[in-house]
């Protein structure tokens, strides 16, 4: 055989096997498409299998809960909490099918499962949709509070304190509140032994409340200012509490409420020098300067208790807010020795008569102790201004190193 022909057969072998090679990867391709489509069609299949017996289900439970008896009515409610617990869709699609109105009708009953498998399927359905809030209320929700309340087993507390935590959070030009049932039910709540976790929910709705003006007066006579300073000396709860205390205490009955209130500021103040809990930090700055501000009773109390080191401690050390708000109030203790010291804007040079053998009348005496006091006050409006200077340049490492070197030991208060 000739080298041409040899080639020639080579080359003919070679396009056979490189076809056959490519209709079997063809083959497996279109083998391993039709494959995938077949399963993308089992599971689309399967998909719409569960969405149409979902559907069914639904319609049935909502036909129950409309037509049938109460114990037909606590089952249907009970799946319908079941249903919108899986998504948002689902929940309007609910609320669209009329079951708020009839879950909210059976708060009335007297048995007390029928009236907690009807909140357990409101708190869902109120989950993530301010839409379907407004019908609970617009159900009437509220006027069957006080029977809820009255009514309810210990068990179901947790439940009823989370329905209203999420109604809490509807605007309020949606809602009017009737906090004369709500607040003390939850300050019974928080004096009691209930969960911790029940109480921060009880918190969170106070707070809530505390946002809107119109609801200052009925929080403060219900007593709960005595019942958030406690709150706020936990430091699992201060900041919660702190929080509400910092709504109540911008109004007039709020800040009478926290002055005549045995452990205000003391508490306060203390909080102030908690530097693992920056917020509360923050908060507690936040209630001193509207206690301190205008009220010269409560700037001569916190002075009396030390707050001025325990400001610097946080004009040099804490977060950027809590720093701003620790030199304001510095600043209003510097103005106010200033007011008093009035004309005298240096150290005054009369001697201070020395008592010796022979006799001195009174008002000398007199005389003397006051030059004396007011050199004392010079001095420690000289200290204030050192104080102002390093909490203005706590910011910039430099320059509060340099100030600490160039400063003298004397000049510090503590």
């Amino acid at each position: 055989m000739s080298n041409s022909t040899w080639f020639s057969s080579s080359s003919i072998k070679l396009r056979f096997f490189t076809r056959v090679r490519r209709f079997l990867q063809n083959k497996t391709c279109k083998s391993h498409e039709s494959g995938e489509k077949a399963k993308a069609e089992e599971l689309v299949m399967e998909r719409g299998k569960d969405i149409e017996e979902a559907s069914v289900l639904l319609q049935r439970s909502v036909k129950k809960l409309h037509f049938g008896d109460w114990e037909e009515k606590e089952i249907a409610a009970k799946e319908i909490s079941r249903l919108a617990a899986e998504d948002l869709r689902t929940r309007k699609s609910l609320a669209a099918l009329g079951v708020i109105p009839t879950l909210v009708s059976m708060l009335d009953s007297d048995v007390a499962g029928h009236r907690m498998s009807a909140v357990r399927a409101l708190i869902e359905l109120s989950d993530g949709t301010q839409t379907n809030k407004s019908a609970i209320v617009d159900a009437g929700i509220f006027a069957r509070l006080s029977q809820l309340f009255r009514n309810r087993e210990e068990s179901d507390t947790e439940d009823v304190v989370s329905l209203l935590l999420s109604l809490s959070s509807l605007p309020s030009s949606q809602i009017s509140f009737p906090t004369a049932d709500i607040l003390p039910f939850l300050v019974g709540i928080l004096d009691s032994g209930d969960t911790e976790e029940t109480k921060l929910s009880c918190l969170d709705i106070l707070y809530n409340l505390s946002t809107v003006l119109d609801h200052t007066s009925a929080l403060v006579s219900s007593g709960i200012v005595q019942t958030l300073i406690r709150f706020s000396s936990d430091k699992n709860t201060t900041e919660r509490a702190l929080a509400i205390l910092g709504n109540l205490v911008v109004s007039m009955a709020g800040k009478e409420a926290m002055e005549t209130h045995p452990s205000v500021p003391n508490n306060i103040i203390e909080i102030l020098t908690w530097h693992d809990k920056p917020k509360c930090q923050e908060l507690a700055a936040y209630i001193l300067m509207i206690l301190a501000h205008g009220s010269s009773v409560q700037r001569e109390k916190m002075t009396r208790l030390g707050i001025v080191p325990v400001l610097l401690e946080v004009a040099l050390l804490a977060s950027a807010l809590a720093q701003k708000r620790a030199l304001k109030i510095l600043q209003w203790f510097k103005d106010e020795r200033q007011m008093k010291i009035g004309a005298h804007s240096g150290p005054q040079t009369r001697r201070v008569p020395v008592l010796t053998g022979s006799p001195v009348n009174q008002k000398e005496i007199q005389e003397g102790r006051r030059a004396i006091k007011m050199m004392v006050k010079q001095s420690l409006d000289k200290n204030m201004e050192s104080i102002m200077r390093r909490g203005n340049v706590s910011q910039d490492p430099s320059k509060l190193k340099g100030l600490i070197v160039s400063s003298s030991s004397k000049s510090l208060p503590y």
